[in-house]
């Protein structure tokens, strides 16, 4: 079965994103990180942050959320979009992010830019990296704070898991 011809190819989409939206220079994009005066968009899925880490201070936008997230007239409109700050998105290789970065812009989101290279390069670069609890360690630490609140009113330490084992299907990430 040959699948019938696309209009335009995922790359001519991504190609045409890049071409529109102001991608950061992974210098720029620490010095932004380090400032504190942008709001950082981690777009991955979930498994990709357990496994490979975060961005210290990101907030966690599922590419797939976005547009309702960033929306104030959407009843799954999140405040952290409430404040105005500059975004900076990213993914793991920048494909997603620019194609991301283009919606809102067409949204009439202003003040929108991604990351060269996505995460990727930004972790390749030697830039601040966290670990991401995964669900479980999460549930746990949240028992051991509920458990320590109520004995002497204090917080638990940290308990997070290191992140699983890196995939290894071959794809590269986008």
């Amino acid at each position: 079965m040959n699948p019938k011809p696309l209009r335009k190819s995922a790359r001519q989409l991504v190609d045409e994103a890049m071409a529109s939206v102001h991608t950061l220079s992974l210098a720029d994009a620490r010095a932004a990180h380090a400032g504190g005066q942008q709001l950082f968009v981690d777009l991955r899925d979930i498994r990709e942050l357990e496994r490979e880490g975060v961005i210290p201070g990101a907030l966690h936008a599922p590419r797939g959320m976005l547009e309702f997230w960033v929306d104030p007239e959407c009843p799954y409109f999140h405040k952290a979009f409430a404040d105005g700050k500059p975004l900076v998105l990213f993914c793991a290789a920048g494909w997603r992010s620019a194609l991301a970065a283009k919606t809102l812009q067409d949204m009439g989101v202003e003040g929108v830019s991604h990351i060269d290279g996505g995460y990727t390069a930004w972790k390749a670069a030697g830039a601040p990296v966290a670990q991401k609890a995964t669900h479980a360690a999460s549930a746990e630490k949240a028992k051991h704070a509920t458990t320590a609140e109520s004995a002497a009113q204090t917080s638990s330490a940290d308990t997070e898991s290191p992140p699983a084992a890196a995939d290894k299907t071959g794809r590269e990430p986008i």
